[in-house]
C-alpha cells in the first residue's frame, strides 16, 4: 500500500468483510449480526491476515451509537421519561447491585480479589446500548411502554457508568489496584469535603446542568436551527445540520460536561423531538446509523480471543450466566414488583441480558488500574459474544410464549 491509511483500510476492509459474512450468514438462515462478529474475528489480532486497527474500529462504532441514541431520543419524548422514571431508576441501581454481587462472587472462584470483583461485576451489569436499541427496533417496541422502560433504565445504567468512570481511578489502591495518573486528573475538592465525595458532586452536577442547558437553551434553539434549513430548500444542508447537531451535542456533552456521547445524542434528540421535523431528521441519519452500527458489532469480534474457549470454559460460561440469567431474574423481578405484567417484565429482562460499550471501557480502566487481571476482558468479551448471539433468539422465545400463554393480560 503506497500510504499509510488505517482509517480508510479499517472502513473498507470492516465494511466489506462485514458484508460478505452477513450475506453468507443470512444464507445459512442465521442472524446476520453473526455474520458481522465473524467479520470482526476475522479482521482481530487473534487470527492470521490482515489486522485492523482495534481503536479505530471502536471509535467509528462510538459513531453508530451516537446515531442509535440521537434516534431514540427523536421518538422519545420528555414525558415519556418522566413516566417510567420510577422503575428505571430503582430497576437499573437494584440490578446493578446485584450484578456486581454476582460479579465479585465468580470472581472469588476466580481466586481474584473483592475489588476485582467489584469491577468484574460492574462491567457485567451494563447492557450495550446497539444491541437493547437494534433489538427494539426490530421487534418495533420503541415507542410501547415495555420499550420505553428498558430505554429510560439504560438511560440510567449510563448515567452510573459516568460516574463510576469518574471514581474507580482515586479509588483504585482501595480496591486493590495502583494508581495511574494517566487516568487521573488533580483532586478536587468543593467546600472543603472529601475529594472522592467532590467528585461525586462535581460529576452529578455537571450532569445536571447538561440536563438544564439542553431542555432550556437546547429546546429553543435545536429545533429552530432545523426549521430554518427546512425553509432553505436546500436537501443536503438539512442532512449536514442533522448530522452536525447530533455530533456536536454528543461532542459538547463529553467535552464539557462529561457526560457519554451517547447520553448527549439522546437528549439532543430529546428536545427536537418535540419538533414537526423529527420524523423527517430520523430518516436523515438512518443510513449512517445502520453502516457505522456494523462497525460496533465488528469492533466487538475484534476483540475476542477464541483461545479462551478453551483454555478456560468454565470462567466464560460463569461470566455468560451472570450476565444472561442473573441480570435476567433480577430486572423480571423488579419489573413485576412495579405491578406491570408478565410480558413487559420479560421484556425488560431479555433487553438487558447482554453488554456492550461501557463493558469493554469499564474492564479496560481496570486492568490499566492493575485492579483486575488480564484475563477477565476475555471472559467478558466472550460473555459479551455469546449474549449478544443469543439476544435474539432469547426475544423470539419470549414473545412466542407471550402469545402461547396471554402473557400480556397477566
Amino acid at each position: 500500500m503506497p500510504h499509510d491509511v488505517p482509517l480508510i483500510s479499517t472502513i473498507a476492509i470492516g465494511i466489506v468483510v462485514a458484508f460478505i459474512f452477513g450475506a453468507l450468514a443470512q444464507r445459512l438462515r442465521l442472524p446476520i449480526v453473526i455474520g458481522y462478529l465473524v467479520a470482526g474475528i476475522v479482521v482481530g489480532p487473534f487470527t492470521p491476515g490482515y489486522t485492523a486497527d482495534a481503536s479505530l474500529a471502536s471509535q467509528l462504532a462510538e459513531i453508530g451509537v451516537i446515531f442509535l441514541m440521537f434516534g431514540v431520543g427523536l421518538h422519545f419524548s420528555i414525558n415519556d421519561l418522566l413516566k417510567v422514571g420510577n422503575i428505571a431508576v430503582i430497576g437499573a441501581i437494584i440490578q446493578i447491585f446485584f450484578a456486581t454481587l454476582m460479579g465479585i462472587g465468580i470472581a472469588t472462584l476466580f481466586g481474584w480479589g473483592i475489588g476485582a470483583g467489584f469491577v468484574f461485576g460492574l462491567a457485567l451489569s451494563v447492557a450495550s446500548t446497539v444491541v437493547l436499541l437494534r433489538a427494539l427496533q426490530d421487534k418495533n417496541y420503541l415507542e410501547t411502554e415495555k420499550g420505553q422502560i428498558a430505554i429510560g433504565w439504560l438511560v440510567v445504567e449510563d448515567l452510573i457508568m459516568v460516574l463510576s468512570l469518574v471514581l474507580i481511578p482515586p479509588l483504585a489502591t482501595v480496591l486493590g489496584g495502583h494508581a495511574d495518573l494517566s487516568h487521573t486528573t488533580e483532586p478536587v475538592t468543593i467546600l472543603g469535603l472529601n475529594p472522592i465525595i467532590s467528585s461525586i458532586f462535581l460529576t452529578i452536577g455537571k450532569v445536571i446542568a447538561f440536563v438544564a442547558v439542553m431542555l432550556v437553551l437546547g429546546q429553543k434553539l435545536i429545533p429552530a436551527i432545523l426549521t430554518r434549513l427546512d425553509k432553505g430548500n436546500s436537501p443536503e444542508l438539512f442532512r449536514l445540520g442533522v448530522l452536525a447537531i447530533a455530533l456536536g451535542v454528543a461532542y459538547a456533552a463529553t467535552k464539557f460536561f462529561g457526560v457519554s456521547f451517547a447520553l448527549g445524542a439522546f437528549f439532543a434528540g430529546i428536545v427536537l423531538a418535540e419538533s414537526d421535523l423529527s420524523s423527517k431528521a430520523a430518516k436523515e441519519i438512518l443510513p449512517l446509523r445502520d453502516a457505522f452500527a456494523v462497525l460496533f458489532f465488528v469492533s466487538v469480534g475484534m476483540m475476542l480471543n477464541p483461545m479462551v474457549f478453551i483454555t478456560a470454559p468454565f470462567k466464560v460460561l460463569a461470566t455468560l450466566l451472570v450476565i444472561i440469567i442473573g441480570k435476567s431474574v433480577v430486572a423480571y423481578g423488579l419489573v413485576r414488583m412495579f405491578k406491570y405484567n408478565h410480558d413487559t417484565a420479560a421484556t425488560v429482562s431479555i433487553s438487558l441480558a447482554q453488554i456492550g460499550e461501557f463493558s469493554f471501557i469499564l474492564i479496560t480502566l481496570g486492568i490499566g488500574l492493575q485492579i483486575v487481571p488480564n484475563e477477565a476482558k476475555d471472559y467478558l468479551v466472550a460473555g459479551a459474544i455469546i449474549s449478544i448471539l443469543l439476544n435474539p433468539a432469547l426475544f423470539a422465545l419470549t414473545e412466542r410464549l407471550s402469545k402461547k400463554y396471554l402473557l400480556t393480560k397477566i
